[in-house]
């Protein structure tokens, strides 16, 4: 390559002198041209020879072109290989100069290439080739010129160095054929055009200066001319540093002398018409008219007299504005005039905006004209945008105080224009300029333009209008361009139109579709613009925006009103809106990071929001965003720590105190390395482990919720919960994980929880996943350790009614058996406050349907809760307190529904507030739920394992429904006591701790219920242990004085008792028998009384029990249970179960021989006809109970709740299996049972005889007669035709089964 500075080219006068024609050659000059061109070429072999660099240098080229041809035969050898490969390679050189006029277009193409290289490796050879070959062959054609002129300025191009003898000759001839017409036309012109502008590369000045020469001579220039200096005026490559300026400044001198020619009107003609005539492509405008726009500018520019500029610019203005370039061209020569004539160029473009085309052009005319329809004039409006632009910045120094004209203008257009592509392009072009302008110029910052509001308007309402699903154009790009310029002027932003204008700019970027959907878009386009490329600019855009604002107002306030605008496209469902979302909030963050905009004397506002976003995009399935969020994390860290840094730095300021070095572990591994802001303390940084910081890990976010404070962890949380309620499936399970992790390590800092708690119960219907739900509900039991009370009032209003969500929240409260007694403990205290309902005591009209209260919301918790496993045991450590808690309550329902005549007298109630006004009584729905509930719940507790038999005494006796009324609730409350006692309760004596505190209550219902319990308990052998008979009688002595009537008569029926009084345990005795003759009296009223009066004696005599009268009260009894009188049958049965209760424990063989006596009448009138019988069911269970049977609770349910043939065969088997000692008596009572004239018994009897034959078939031997078998027969015949399909089906098998038996029956 060094080639080309070893020799010197020669003239072409040089070129011819010395050379011999030679045979060989198409012309006498060839042998002469290929001997110095191969030197060149050849000297690229020997490069590296120092003994061939110096022979050189010993040697000059131009010596040895003039040696005679034996001084060349003299050479030694090596010299003269040189020569003949240099000869062979200018030969080739030549050939292919030749072959360039052929017509195949590769093979033409592969030769240029070919030449191309050659001239890399010497561009002497192959440019005095082309030169000669051109010169010396005239007549070769013109195609075949202009193919050589291409690789002319090829060669050029690559060469590094061009002697002053080369350009003079090489801009000879680019001068001789830029003005030739030839076929090819201005194709031919622009070839040779472009050898003159390689020429310039090598020197511009000696081109400039003859294309002065050119140009001002008077004389229109060529458009050869013309395109070289359009060339020149935009291709800034063709220069060296600071040679641009040089030419621009001659290029405005040449245009000061050309204003001479703006009066001589053939110039003038031959300006317009270059400046108007149609152009090739009309996307595309040629160098040439580009370079008369600028020229004409500048010329306009320095005339002095500015009535010829106003008339010339309106001649220009009044050319044809259909193609854009030609608008773009026309603008650009206004604005260069108004570099010196700001003011008529205002007057002018005023003007022409008052004109009737541009009128006709604008939306407010409705009426068409001569011009609605003329392309010509049909885009004025957008030469005009453009031209107030292209003002703004030539005349840049004094712009300042126009900006508001012009921006009102522009905004005029914006509105008034027939909108298009073409205007908005236009407008946006102009407003970019315009604000370029303002941006450079340094005094702007002491301006104020208000028409910066109304152009932030249409800024809006363009991106509005722009289609979102489309990506074709840079408009949202330059929009947001313009906004990021416009945040720096002044006035400030309102912050609503701030807001609105993040709002828009934000959707219309981060909202486009996928990048492949936007490429489909652009299919059909001819030209499809780069998708990626143009996604990326304008995103880019988007976050120099942010970054600006920020810039302007850096302070953490600013942060969180830019971020909060971010926050709703980071929990978008869509994976690229997230993506791109986040990556945005990542930049800004690492811009705020790696720049120190910030101020950080004030505390970030909602910066556990942003962790809490972050936090939980970090756990995205989407990789990028895994990573961006991750960065943005960092980032976050890095500003929290320089802002935690300087208020440790502020406090040990205070306190003068040796700071602790930095140590090297102290550096953010996370970081992008930039180092830019200090690292913090080495204790801050203490997490940096390589762990931490792969994506998905939740360390990163724990770390960094160590330095949160109190108000930013609950932001965080806040962010953690609303997560819970987004549709996306990861993220409500990343939020989930974030909860569960800031609670667990944070949970007891929290101050409150109230809300937290109502809105988790908000979240967890749209919980889907099993994960994520667990995750909540664990958070929730880790808040219930510190936060109980708090929780459990909060979730109270949130259980009306209860859902199976909110159940699952109460669940998770009490997963830990700590809190599930805080939360019984909680719920008790809520029961016991019995709010008033709505309009007790206000004056107010309260609505007829009765709120939920507390109060019951808490008894329907604790009902439901005994069911769950988590507050089992809770539950039976609080069962004392929620016994007399449910009945109290039940008592509370019971006066909600009470009518306003059957309340409790005015001296009774406590005060007035305390009554329920009649619009607040529930309607008949309401209390039948409420009283439902209630009596529920009380059911529920009885049921528990430990409780059942008391459970069992109140079912089988049908005392439930005494809690349906406060007349019977008394009745049932005592029931329930007895059955306490009866059945050795192990609760008696905390129950009874209870009640010493309950008969002080200030309610009337608690103490009332507390006083019917104790005495029923003073029955109990146990109680004595906790209430000494002294203190009973002091509780039952203050009841006297009480202030309700009902609990002072409760108090002196319990001082009645034979615990305080003895001596009536004899007297009662001594009554008995005549009681007992009471049975015998013709009044089915009187002995049904004298029945129920025996029981209440045996009841009140207690443990002392009356043993002497207790076998003929049994058989007394015993007698009436197949009485024909239904109440009395009844009763006698009852007296008999409560005999049996009374004498349990003690070994009496005659009351024995009763029980089993009684057990298959009490089994038979299972199906008594009468409804009042089914004390048949309580009787049997007490003497089962008597007499030890096995599968007590089995037994108890059957009778309970089962019916049919399983029912009455388990029941048969329990006796059978109990009582085989007296099966005969058994079998004998069933057959007697067989002649009753009601058919239930007859069928019931027959049933149970068919079980005693079917499994013990010697019992047909024992039944007697063969008039008892006989009427077996019949019976089962009869229910063969029972209604019932089992047992049609169990008579018919049985009959056979029975035939058999008495056929095998030895006679």
């Amino acid at each position: 390559m060094d080639g080309q500075h070893l020799e010197k080219p020669h003239s072409h006068g040089h070129a011819t002198a010395g050379r011999t024609p030679s045979s060989t050659s198409q012309n006498p000059r060839t042998s002469c041209h290929v001997s110095e061109s191969m030197k060149d070429l050849t000297h690229l072999k020997v490069l590296q020879d120092p003994d061939h660099r110096d022979r050189q240098k010993r040697h000059p080229t131009t010596i040895m072109l003039c040696k005679s041809q034996s001084s060349q035969a003299a050479m030694r050898p090596k010299e003269h290989k040189v020569f003949m490969e240099e000869a062979y390679n200018a030969a080739i050189c030549f050939k292919m100069l030749q072959d360039l006029n052929g017509s195949d277009p590769v093979h033409l193409k592969h030769i240029t290439k070919k030449i191309k290289s050659m001239a890399h490796k010497a561009p002497n050879l192959v440019l005095e080739t082309i030169h000669d070959y051109f010169v010396n062959n005239p007549e070769i054609s013109s195609r075949h010129k202009f193919r050589l002129l291409q690789v002319l300025e090829a060669v050029i191009r690559a060469s590094n160095h061009l002697e002053e003898a080369w350009e003079k000759t090489l801009m000879q001839l680019a001068l001789e054929n830029m003005t030739k017409s030839t076929e090819l036309e201005e194709a031919y012109q622009d070839a040779a055009s472009d050898v003159l502008l390689a020429v310039c590369r090598h020197s511009w000045r000696a081109v400039a200066q003859h294309l002065e020469t050119e140009v001002l001579t008077g004389v229109f220039p060529h458009r050869s001319l013309l395109y070289v200096m359009g060339i020149m005026t935009s291709n800034e490559s063709i220069f060296h540093k600071g040679e641009k300026a040089c030419w621009e400044e001659q290029l405005a001198k040449m245009a000061i002398k050309s204003v001479q020619f703006l009066n001589r009107d053939m110039w003038f003609k031959e300006l317009l018409l270059a400046l108007t005539k149609p152009d090739r492509t009309h996307q595309e405008q040629p160098p040439e008219k580009i370079f008369l726009f600028i020229y004409y500018g500048l010329i306009l520019q320095a005339e002095d007299n500015a009535t010829a500029v106003r008339a010339h610019l309106k001649a220009l203005l009044d050319t044809s504005h259909e193609w854009p370039k030609q608008r773009e061209g026309i603008a650009l020569t206004v604005g260069l005039a108004a570099a010196r004539h700001l003011d008529h160029v205002w007057c002018v473009l005023e003007q022409f905006s008052q004109s009737s085309p541009i009128k006709w052009s604008l939306n407010s005319f409705c009426l068409k004209g001569q011009w609605s329809e003329d392309l010509q004039w049909r885009w004025a409006s957008s030469t005009v945008l453009l031209a107030y632009g292209q003002m703004a910045v030539r005349a840049r120094a004094h712009i300042l105080p126009w900006v508001d004209s012009i921006l009102s203008r522009m905004v005029f257009y914006f509105h008034y224009s027939s909108w298009d592509e073409t205007l908005k392009q236009s407008f946006l072009t102009s407003v970019l300029m315009l604000v370029g302008a303002i941006s450079h110029n340094e005094g702007a910052h002491s301006y104020e333009f208000p028409q910066i509001s109304e152009l932030l308007e249409c800024l809006m309402v363009l991106m509005e209008k722009e289609p979102q699903d489309t990506l074709c154009t840079s408009t949202r790009q330059q929009t947001i361009h313009i906004i990021s310029s416009l945040c720096k002027l002044k006035p400030p932003w309102d912050l609503e139109r701030k807001s609105r204008l993040l709002s828009v700019c934000l959707r219309s970027v981060l909202a486009l579709p996928m990048l492949d959907v936007l490429e489909k878009h652009t299919c059909l386009f001819l030209e499809p613009p780069n998708i990626q490329t143009l996604y990326n600019k304008t995103s880019e855009a988007l976050d120099q925006m942010l970054q600006s604002f920020i810039m302007q107002n850096p302070t953490a306030e600013e942060l969180h009103f830019l971020l909060s605008h971010m926050y709703v496209w980071l929990a978008s469902e869509k994976a690229h809106e997230r993506q791109r979302a986040v990556h945005s909030c990542m930049a800004l963050l690492r811009f705020l990071s790696h720049n120190l905009y910030l101020d950080t004397k004030e505390d970030f506002q909602r910066i556990g929001q942003l962790v809490g976003m972050l936090g939980i995009l970090c756990q995205d399935p989407d990789k990028t965003t895994q990573h961006s969020s991750l960065e943005g994390v960092s980032h976050v860290y890095q500003l929290l720590m320089r802002q935690r840094t300087r208020q440790v730095l502020k406090v040990e300021a205070r306190a003068p105190k040796q700071l602790s070095q930095a140590g090297k572990d102290g550096a953010l591994f996370w970081s992008s390395g930039d180092g830019k802001a200090a690292p913090p303390a080495p204790q801050e940084m203490a997490f940096t482990k390589d762990h931490i910081f792969q994506p998905g890990s939740s360390q990163v976010i724990k770390e960094v919720m160590k330095h949160l404070t109190m108000v930013e962890l609950t932001d965080l949380i806040w962010t953690a919960v609303n997560g819970l309620g987004s549709t996306s499936p990861s993220r409500v399970q990343a939020a989930a994980n974030m909860l569960l992790i800031a609670i667990r390590e944070h949970g007891a800092k929290l101050e409150t929880v109230a809300n937290l708690g109502r809105a988790i119960h908000v979240q967890l219907c749209s919980i889907h996943m099993p994960r994520a739900k667990n995750n909540a509900l664990h958070a929730v039991t880790l808040l219930a350790r510190n936060h109980a009370p708090e929780l459990v009032a909060t979730l109270l209003d949130c259980s009306t009614p209860l859902d199976s969500h909110a159940f699952q929240l109460w669940r998770a409260l009490g997963a830990e058996q700590p809190a599930s007694r805080l939360v019984v403990a909680e719920l008790l205290a809520w029961l016991r406050e019995r709010p008033l309902p709505p309009g007790a005591g206000d004056g107010g009209t309260p609505p007829r349907e009765k709120a939920h209260l507390r109060s019951l919301t808490a008894m329907n918790l604790l009902h439901q809760l005994q069911f769950a496993h988590e507050f089992k045991k809770a539950m039976q450590e609080a069962y004392p307190e929620l016994l007399l808690a449910f009945l109290t309550q039940m008592h509370y329902v019971l006066e909600l529904t009470l009518p306003e005549e059957a309340r409790p007298s005015e001296e009774a109630r406590p005060s007035e507030e305390a009554r329920p006004s009649e619009e607040a009584r529930p309607s008949e729905e309401a209390q039948s739920s409420l009283q439902s509930t209630s009596l529920e719940a009380l059911k529920g507790l009885l049921s528990s394992p430990r409780h059942w038999q008391d459970f069992a005494h109140m079912e089988l006796q049908g005392a439930w429904k005494l809690f349906s009324s406060t007349h019977t609730y008394p009745q049932g409350a005592r029931l329930l006591a007895r059955a306490m006692v009866e059945n050795h309760c192990g609760h008696i004596k905390a129950v009874t701790s209870q009640l010493l505190t309950a008969v002080r209550s200030e309610e009337e219902r608690e103490r009332k219920t507390a006083v019917l319990i104790l005495t029923e308990f003073l029955y109990s052998p146990t109680l004595p242990e906790v209430l000494p008979r002294e203190a009973a009688l002091t509780v039952l002595a203050r009841g006297l004085k009480d202030s309700s009537p009902e609990v002072r008569v409760l108090s002196l029926q319990g001082l009645a008792n034979i615990l305080f009084h003895p001596e009536k345990g004899s007297l009662l005795c001594g009554q008995l028998p005549a009681f007992l003759d009471g049975f015998f009296h013709s009044s089915e009223q009187v002995v049904v009384q004298v029945m129920g009066t025996v029981s209440d004696v045996l009841h009140s005599l207690g443990t002392n029990g009356a043993v002497a009268q207790s076998l003929r009260v049994a058989f007394n009894a015993r007698s009436f249970f197949d009485d024909d009188r239904d109440a009395i049958r009844a009763a006698a049965m009852a007296l008999f179960g409560d005999l049996v209760a009374a004498m349990a424990g003690r070994e009496l063989s005659g009351l024995r021989t009763q029980v089993h006596q009684s057990m298959v009448p009490l089994l038979l009138r299972l199906k008594d006809r009468c409804p009042a019988v089914v004390t048949a069911k309580f009787a049997l269970y007490r003497c089962a109970v008597l007499l030890r049977w096995r599968l007590q609770h089995t037994l108890f349910c059957t009778l309970a709740w089962e019916t049919g043939l399983s029912a009455r065969h388990f029941l048969w088997t329990c006796l059978m299996t109990q009582s085989q000692e007296e099966f005969g008596i058994h079998l004998a009572q069933a057959l007697s049972y067989l002649h009753s004239s009601h058919r239930h018994m007859k069928t019931w009897a027959a049933l149970f005889i068919g079980y005693t034959i079917c499994h013990h078939p010697q019992a047909v031997s024992q039944m007697g007669s063969s008039a008892n078998t006989n009427l077996l027969f019949c019976t089962f015949e009869d229910l063969k035709k029972d209604p019932e399909p089992s047992i049609r089906e169990f008579a018919t098998r049985q009959l056979s089964f029975l035939q058999e038996v008495v056929a095998a029956k030895p006679k």
